[in-house]
């Protein structure tokens, strides 16, 4: 059996408003164990299954100890595990040290990347570790080989001069389409901003923008992914915004798919 690990990183310490994200892992996790849902993926996998999911906890954070630190040997541990691993966050900052663990056992890594925000600033309110920017500091580092963002719908020009510098492959969600496909020749790590969706489909989030991608289409273009899916992350779902937990449900249900995915993309 393929199993998956699971780590939660509850922190939202870098958010430029809204706390609230730090509060998501364990209510993720209570809609994904929910027995009013099916434990089963749409591939066909059981992660209801003994041993399918390995639940690492969650990150802990104290003052003594830098949260990147706290972060990057929180994940490396877990992949001593040696199966793919999904992190809950937080807000999305969480993704750069995230990233550092992963850079280290895979010399190839495309990211894909799907939100409503490029979160590629140099430096957001003079705060280099933004959640607004976490991918500038991953490009920088080259934490992966080739970064793809979808869903875009905030896009100025300081972003695109980022683009340009990374070579980042952006498809915003105006051009997003039924059946958007990539072709990737690398493990591939799925970074998934809740805004991505919709507020219709997911208004649990700190930074609602209107006219986001549908939860299909995320589902369609997660289960097209034909390479090894190594790792995940989920972030920025906020309790404090989410409406009668519909987001949270949402987080749960792309949480099993992305699950799904890994086994079927490592049986290959």
């Amino acid at each position: 059996m393929i199993p998956v690990s699971l780590l939660g990183i509850p922190n939202d310490e870098n958010s430029s408003a809204t706390r609230g994200a730090a509060e998501a892992p364990d209510l993720i996790r209570r809609e994904f164990r929910n027995d009013a849902y099916s434990a089963w993926s749409e591939t066909g996998i059981d992660l209801g299954a003994p041993g399918r999911i390995v639940d690492h906890g969650d990150v802990r954070f104290d003052d003594a100890t830098d949260a990147w630190d706290a972060i990057e040997r929180g994940v490396a541990r877990a992949l001593d595990f040696d199966a793919p691993l999904v992190a809950l966050g937080g807000d999305h900052a969480i993704t750069h040290p995230i990233l550092r663990a992963f850079r280290r056992r895979h010399a190839r890594l495309t990211i894909l990347h799907i939100d409503a925000h490029a979160d590629i600033y140099d430096a957001y309110q003079g705060n280099p570790r933004s959640h607004a920017s976490p991918f500038a500091r991953i490009m920088e580092e080259r934490l992966a080989d080739r970064l793809i963002q979808v869903g875009l719908r905030t896009v100025n020009d300081h972003h695109r001069a980022q683009f340009a510098r990374f070579g980042v492959e952006v498809v915003e969600a105006r051009h997003c389409r039924d059946g958007l496909r990539f072709a990737f020749d690398t493990p591939v790590y799925v970074s998934l901003d809740l805004d991505a969706l919709d507020p219709a489909h997911a208004p649990g989030v700190s930074h609602r923008e209107p006219g986001g991608l549908t939860v299909r289409q995320v589902l369609d273009l997660v289960q097209s992914i034909d390479r090894p899916i190594v790792g995940a992350d989920i972030v920025e779902y906020n309790p404090r915004c989410d409406i009668s937990n519909q987001t949270a449900i949402v987080a749960a249900k792309l949480l099993k798919e992305i699950a799904g995915m890994m086994v079927c993309t490592h049986r290959t």
